[in-house]
């Protein structure tokens, strides 16, 4: 058994094709093919069940592949360690956000990255909490920035800061006429939410119960299914089509000239979330966690730092 055969099957599990997967390891599909059928057939087991057009990994491949994973990033811990002095800020470090955070933290975030460590490239992804989470266990990603709760086997989280919802409006909407909105008040009008899929839209509807109840009564909260983002959300509320939540770094009439849109805070206590940023126990570069952590806080968000 060697690290590259272990490397094959990992990346053979994540591929689920073996051109794909040798592509990645930069060798022949015959060669990845051997190492594989190899290290089966010390183990004694099928980790893969193959047909014509498809590769699958078996229940017990499961396991051996997630061990594999554990594995290899040990040896990489072990020629971190071993390489005495070695530069932890001086490679690239794989950062994932959900969509929620990605496009408002990202242009403060990157610049002050910048600043520094500018020997420290970062590789940026916006995806579904749920993919992230994924890729983050897989090591493809090496920290991702969600929003909490969030928990899984092997890895950290680390509260980052609070950030407030406010309410977004047409600027003639009759709730603009208040200084404060109150949560009940979201399911006496039309509200646009975002679609299934992203925990902004539950979080919203966690820190509003009224509007679960009024889906329940069979008032279906109007939601943006197709587009899926808060940008897409922005523009609808600008045609009038109703109100919708955001959180406060998303908040704002960017785009639109005067008298289009407004915002107004909730009445305290406003609902709000807590951005935390996530990595592997493992995860063999704690410098570059430490300086991306307070990259984030020094950036100018609309939130505080969490306890």
């Amino acid at each position: 058994m060697t690290l590259t055969e272990l490397r094959y099957i990992v990346t053979l599990a994540q591929e689920q094709h073996f051109g794909k997967a040798a592509g990645r390891c930069f060798v022949s599909q015959p060669t990845l093919s051997v190492g594989v059928k190899k290290l089966e057939a010390e183990l004694g087991i099928s980790i893969f069940e193959r047909t014509k057009s498809s590769v699958r990994i078996t229940p017990l491949g499961e396991k051996i592949v997630s061990q594999a994973q554990k594995v290899l990033e040990e040896a990489d811990r072990v020629r971190d360690i071993s390489t005495a002095g070695k530069n932890q800020l001086g490679t690239t470090l794989r950062v994932g956000a959900i969509y929620t955070i990605g496009p408002y933290l990202f242009p403060h975030l990157v610049p002050e990255l910048r600043s520094q460590v500018p020997t420290m490239p970062l590789y940026i992804e916006e995806n579904f909490t749920a993919v992230l989470r994924q890729k983050l266990r897989k090591g493809e990603l090496d920290a991702i920035i969600i929003a909490l709760p969030f928990t899984e086997a092997d890895v950290l989280t680390k509260p980052l800061y609070d950030e407030p919802f406010t309410v977004l409006m047409p600027d003639q909407h009759p709730l603009s006429e208040q200084v404060e909105i109150r949560r009940d008040q979201l399911c006496e009008t039309e509200l646009l939410l975002l679609g299934e899929g992203h925990c902004f839209r539950d979080q919203v509807l966690e820190a509003c119960p009224g509007l679960t109840a009024k889906e329940a009564r069979g008032n279906k909260v109007r939601t943006d299914v197709e587009g899926g983002s808060l940008e897409t959300l922005r523009h609808m509320v600008a045609s009038g089509m109703g109100i919708t939540v955001l959180p406060m770094s998303a908040a704002g009439d960017r785009y639109y000239a005067p008298g289009m849109i407004t915002t107004r805070p909730f009445q305290a206590p406003a609902p709000q979330r807590t951005v935390a940023l996530a990595w592997r126990v493992s995860f063999p570069r704690p410098k570059a966690i430490d300086v991306l952590v307070d990259a984030i806080r020094q950036c100018s968000l609309a939130g505080k730092p969490a306890a």
